[in-house]
């Protein structure tokens, strides 16, 4: 072979200067593939990013709500323990019950039953 054909050769195998125009749509749809592509991470990013910030408000309430129902609930159970029950009655102007006594099924007084006084006015044998 000689030189001036394997120079023809070669030649040949080089691609002309008119694929150049076909390659300019392939990288400009590439380009535009990257951008799209990274616009849509970025609202993905902030639509992340509100989610996460409403979460934590939702959080920060629901934190305060079961503080509230626990101070609610303790209140509730401060009116209802017994000496705080006594005190309320008293007010109201009730006072302790006597001794019991019970009706038996034959329709019997089974027990001596007293009428209520307040202790300060029950007199002492």
């Amino acid at each position: 072979m000689t030189a001036q054909r394997r120079l023809t050769r070669l030649v040949e195998l080089v691609p002309a200067s008119g694929t150049r125009a076909a390659r300019t749509p392939f990288v400009l749809l590439m380009v535009l593939l990257l951008g799209g592509g990274l616009l849509a991470l970025l609202l993905l990013n902030a639509s992340l990013n509100n989610g996460s910030f409403r979460l934590d408000d939702l959080e920060r309430e629901t934190q305060e709500l079961t503080d509230e129902q626990q101070a609610l609930e303790q209140e509730v159970g401060s009116y209802s323990a017994p000496g705080a029950l006594e005190e309320r009655a008293r007010e109201l102007g009730m006072v302790p019950g006597g001794p019991p006594a019970f009706l038996a099924p034959d329709g019997t007084v089974r027990g001596e039953p007293e009428p209520a006084v307040d202790e300060g006015e029950r007199e002492e044998p």
